[in-house]
């Protein structure tokens, strides 16, 4: 099935975005190898020199590295891993709170949304 794609962003950092999900959620296991680029090109409907560029992207992240012949590899660099679940969470939280701020939410109203949440009474959890 193909990606959804918006068009407020260029779809390579789409691309880099959904990749970078699946590693830091555990999708690519450190050291993995990555499937090819036209393989990824064709399971999200983009043309590969879109899906190479996002890869680059990625390389430039240190979240993936290039093996000569063989292909990419998610790094095995747990700094670099841990770093990156720490800026997820606080992007997904940061977008959380700033959008409850838009509705006029104070901080304990925000702090019980987000205990709620954790313990599972809204269901999401």
């Amino acid at each position: 099935m193909a990606w959804e794609f918006n068009s407020k962003t260029p779809i390579y950092l789409q691309i880099a975005d959904e990749m970078t999900m699946r590693i830091a959620s555990g999708t690519y296991a450190p050291g993995e190898k990555l499937p090819a680029v036209r393989e990824l090109a064709v399971e999200a409907a983009v043309n590969p020199n879109t899906m190479q560029k996002a890869l680059g992207y990625m390389e430039t992240k240190n979240l993936v590295y290039s093996e000569r012949t063989s292909g990419r590899y998610v790094t095995r660099d747990e700094t670099v891993l841990k770093e990156l679940r720490r800026d997820l969470i606080r992007r997904y939280t940061g977008e959380f709170v700033e959008k409850l701020k838009k509705i006029g939410a104070d901080r304990e109203e925000v702090e019980a949304a987000l205990k709620e949440s954790l313990e599972g009474k809204d269901g999401s959890c």
